[in-house]
């Protein structure tokens, strides 16, 4: 199931667009220029080929099956584990825990941490720029429990107030948790430094890293983020899987999130005692093919080499700008010097959603609306965006498609 990048030299785009199948669609007669990245990647055909193994070849559930194909399925399953442990760096495999997505995540935390480690008046820092399942997770903790949401308010160009970051971590502060790359601006937030900042103040850190690892090489150690979170399907992997790394120190001391099966050790009605890590916080059968299919897609993506993803990426979103910014009333919201492949813009005295429309009926798919970061929209007093996001396998041609569209729906809305 490897790809066939795995030793080219330059990335090969021919080579990659044709991994994806999804990409050779036709929408309203017109080729696919799928440009909606941000909300779910496309998945390449080794990941589809490895479901369709799995639910082939390798169908069984895991850990306590005593035949071979439990057995077989059990290894992989574990297998998987330490791909990602791997990918993210992580010290052990314990540290990583399966989880239904990034959301799954957040609440996991939010649930277990907050129960063992969050009372009545104490603070939970979030930022302005957080995707909304970074910040309900945290604001209904509060509201049940009596802590205090505080917020790091964001510049006009789309980067944290770190000034005021300063000055909001204190001693009543539990935890903080940001985004790694908004979702909207495509701000690059320098995480690294934010959590040596909090860690100096005795404060852990989670980051939301949904939408940096499919763009950016993340090493969890080097940036000693106490926990890390990110969705198997922004990753070119499958829906309903995702990951929460958290250091060993943490999670041995968290309660479980859920019970039930496959988190014990023993139980009787007197008393139960729970699994040791990771399996205390993986309640239930999980989804199996989505682990391993999200494993593959890391390889995929590390065959091609992240630290090449990110520059090509990079080169899409400078030519994005250089394209669009100079359509007339178009404004760019975010434009922090360091940016992931995001490009959201307005036009003036036009709804996002119309010029979404238009575009559909040329072939190109894009996000409008708020992207679930309401908070932020209203900070920027607009209703919402059109967001163009891009992947490795995107091209500049497509963004010239996107160019002839937008001012095509310009015109047309005028």
């Amino acid at each position: 199931m490897e790809s066939s990048l795995k030793h080219t030299a330059l990335l090969d785009l021919e080579a990659i667009r044709r991994d994806f199948p999804l990409l050779s669609r036709k929408v309203n007669n017109k080729p696919l220029v799928y440009l909606d990245n941000g909300a779910t990647t496309q998945k390449p055909t080794a990941v589809i080929d490895a479901l369709t193994h799995y639910y082939s070849y390798q169908n069984s559930n895991i850990h306590r099956g005593v035949h071979r194909i439990s057995q077989d399925i059990t290894v992989a399953y574990e297998k998987a584990r330490e791909t990602v442990q791997q990918h993210l760096h992580a010290a052990y495999p314990h540290e990583i825990i399966f989880t239904k997505g990034t959301t799954d995540s957040i609440c996991l935390v939010a649930h277990s941490f907050g129960k063992k480690y969050i009372t009545a008046g104490d603070e939970i820092l979030v930022t302005e720029m957080e995707h909304h399942s970074n910040i309900l997770p945290w604001q209904q903790f509060c509201e049940d429990n009596g802590a205090v949401l505080k917020v790091v308010p964001v510049t006009e160009e789309g980067t944290l107030d770190l000034k005021a970051l300063e000055t909001l971590l204190t001693k009543k502060t539990k935890l903080f948790a940001l985004t790694h790359v908004s979702n909207t601006l495509g701000t690059i937030n320098p995480v690294k430094e934010i959590i040596t900042l909090a860690h100096s103040k005795g404060i852990p850190v989670l980051v939301d890293g949904a939408q940096a690892v499919p763009h950016l090489a993340v090493n969890v150690q080097e940036l000693d983020a106490d926990f890390y979170v990110f969705s198997g399907h922004k990753s070119f992997g499958p829906t309903g899987v995702g990951i929460l790394y958290g250091k060993e120190k943490w999670l041995q001391q968290m309660p479980p999130y859920q019970v039930g099966g496959g988190t014990i050790k023993r139980v009787t009605f007197a008393k139960t005692e729970y699994a040791d890590l990771p399996l205390r916080f993986e309640a239930g059968t999980p989804n199996i093919e989505g682990g391993i299919g999200l494993a593959v897609a890391l390889d995929y993506m590390n065959n091609i080499g992240m630290d090449r993803i990110a520059e090509y990426e990079n080169e899409l979103l400078v030519y994005a700008t250089k394209q669009l910014s100079v359509i007339p009333g178009l404004r760019i919201i975010g434009q922090a010097k360091n940016k992931a492949s995001v490009f959201s813009f307005v036009i003036d005295g036009m709804h996002p959603n119309d010029i979404g429309t238009l575009l559909d009926q040329q072939g190109v798919a894009v996000r409008t609306g708020h992207h679930c970061t309401q908070p932020l929209m209203d900070r920027y007093g607009i209703p919402g965006t059109v967001r163009a996001s891009f992947a490795f396998y995107n091209t500049k041609a497509e963004i010239d498609i996107l160019e002839t569209a937008t001012r095509k729906a310009v015109k047309m809305l005028a």
